[in-house]
């Protein structure tokens, strides 16, 4: 039986990197398929009945061998952020003696940036070699939900109810549920394994929403230029300035909602950018929408049919539908305080599958992988933290049984 860091370093090395500009489709990077068949291929070899789709969605189940009250899920995503660079991982695990992490290539983790670093001295920590990031997000989850596959298959004593596996590509493109087969996975519910630091525990995500303007302007030489010309780099300018510039990203934290403008490019003529809209509140994030949509209306009015304006909603906070059945939270709590683990039961400033799914009919807390700084070069975690998840999820799975 390999243990969890070896397959965490197996699966980081395979490249599946995701792809926003890739037209829709799923997967957005054909690499991603190269890691969905290898997870096919093992829960094949583990004797378990799988399924890979075409679109690279890998689902298996592990049969009842005790009554139980319901079948629990988890899921994981096979795929990476493609910034800063995700490609070509070479993985090293380091003991960490106290003090920097030293990772290469002027990339490094100190306790004053990470002050949890300092719970790790004297631990083995995987990291890059400093050049990508790891990869940990969600690697290490798949590899933690698979160790528990195999220990539940394996050990005939652990007793357990039916339990759903799946992996799921373009999680980071915000993609990942999109053609999720709720239906056939047949749980009652699930744990999406994508969150970082060990103890970390969500039901509650952003409501998300993404809108686009597109400026058209008219150039005039800039000698002759008074009174005629548009510029719409300076439309462009003069609208996202309007934004409060105290409700960004960087001015913002727990359940504060944001503007965030992620994009922008052209010139005189033409000019484009987009943005993101977040709020766990709902009312708050209706009224943020209905203010960048009287952005653009002002605008528009202003210069007729030269401001083009989109906006659409990507996702929803998930605690609506799961605080209903509050159980599942409750019992992942649970699971971690029997590891001595401490649950921290915080609102996730981003959206997850779960999210989606959760709306789609499959309540779905996230939690922890226990790894740190997700999609930076300085992106690490220890390994005493990937060997308590799996046994959290075990434990998980014996609340449920009869």
């Amino acid at each position: 039986m390999t243990d969890v860091l070896t397959k965490f370093l197996k699966y980081v090395k395979v490249d599946t990197p995701s792809d926003e500009n890739n037209g829709g489709v799923t997967p957005s990077t054909p690499c991603q398929l190269n890691l969905a068949k290898l997870l096919y291929d093992e829960l094949r070899a583990l004797g378990l009945q799988a399924r890979l789709t075409e679109h690279g969605y890998v689902y298996a189940k592990i049969p009842a061998n005790a009554p139980a009250k319901a079948a629990v899920g988890f899921i994981a995503h096979i795929d990476v952020v493609d910034q800063p660079k995700g490609l070509g991982v070479r993985p090293q695990v380091i003991r960490y003696a106290g003090g920097d992490l030293e990772i290469g290539n002027d990339a490094r983790v100190t306790p004053s940036d990470c002050p949890a670093l300092n719970n790790y001295t004297g631990m083995d920590i995987v990291t890059s070699d400093g050049s990508t990031i790891l990869g940990a997000d969600d690697k290490a989850g798949v590899a933690e939900i698979m160790q528990m596959a195999e220990y539940a298959v394996n050990n005939p004593r652990f007793r357990h109810g039916d339990i759903g596996i799946a992996f799921t590509p373009d999680e980071e493109i915000g993609h990942g549920a999109k053609l999720f087969d709720v239906k056939a996975f047949g749980c009652d519910f699930a744990y999406t394994v994508d969150g970082e630091e060990i103890g970390e525990l969500s039901y509650e995500t952003f409501n998300g929403a993404a809108f686009s303007f597109e400026i058209e302007g008219k150039n005039i030489h800039p000698g002759s230029a008074k009174g005629k010309m548009i510029n719409a780099v300076i439309l462009a300018n003069e609208i996202i300035a309007r934004l409060p510039a105290g409700e960004r990203p960087e001015t913002t934290e727990g359940r504060e909602g944001y503007y965030f403008v992620n994009d922008i490019a052209g010139n005189v003529e033409k000019c484009a950018f987009s943005g993101i809209i977040r709020d766990h509140d709902s009312a708050k994030f209706e009224e943020r929408k209905a203010f960048v949509k009287g952005l653009a209306e002002e605008f528009a009015r202003a210069y007729p049919g030269r401001i083009k304006f989109d906006m659409h909603d990507q996702y929803y906070n998930c605690a609506r539908v799961i605080e209903p059945v509050m159980h599942i939270v409750d019992a992942a709590a649970d699971a971690m305080r029997a590891e001595g683990i401490v649950p921290r039961i915080e609102p996730t400033r981003g959206g997850t599958d779960g999210s989606s799914l959760s709306f789609m009919g499959l309540p779905c807390p996230n939690i922890a992988t226990g790894g740190h700084n997700a999609h930076g070069r300085n992106e690490f975690i220890p390994v005493p933290c990937m060997e308590k998840t799996v046994k959290i999820l075990l434990n998980i799975i014996s609340q449920y049984v009869e």
